[in-house]
This record gives C-alpha cells, structure tokens and sequence, in this order.
C-alpha cells in the first residue's frame, strides 16, 4: 500500500505531510504502508493508492481515484485522524 502527499508546486510541503503522515502510521501502528511525496505535475493517478492533498487542490485531482482532502496541511491532529480512518477503511492492520 502506497501513501502519497501532493501539493502544487515544489516539495517542501508535500514533504512535510509526508513526515506527518508517517508519524500518524507509526503512533497507530499501521505496517506495509509506504509513503512518498510528489508535486501535482509530477504525480499521476497510479503513482500511489492513496493522495493526500490540502484543501487548496481539492479541484486539481479530479482523476485520481483515492483522494483524502487535508483542511488544513498543517494540523497534526486532523491528519492523524484521517490517515487512521483511511487505513482503517482499506483494511490496513493497526496496533493501536
């Protein structure tokens, strides 16, 4: 399974959600999930299983397929929630 925080140009914020949603995983214990970052422009519908992007390009993913919309990009507790309710939805084991 593959985690993958876009956003719309550069790295470093998607970067950063990346981080984040690693923390997440590893705080519920959730095994076998890579993730990755990418901008926009270089990501593609098959890049990943799931997306996770801020609010501000909510329009911008239309054609990919799993897409989890960040309200805000910078709170940990909304990603935290978030990353458990997706991993929990594929059926990804937890620990927690």
């Amino acid at each position: 399974m593959k985690f993958m925080a876009m956003c719309s140009s550069g790295l470093g914020s998607s970067f950063m959600v990346e981080m984040n949603i690693q923390a997440a995983l590893d705080k519920i214990g959730a095994k076998d999930v890579e993730v990755d970052h990418a901008d926009l422009g270089s990501a593609g519908p098959t890049d990943a299983d799931v997306f996770f992007v801020g609010k501000d390009l909510e329009n911008s993913v239309s054609g990919f397929d799993d897409v989890v919309i960040l309200d805000s990009i910078i709170d940990q507790d909304e990603l935290d929630r978030k990353v458990k309710e997706t991993c929990l939805r594929l059926g990804i084991p937890l620990s927690d």
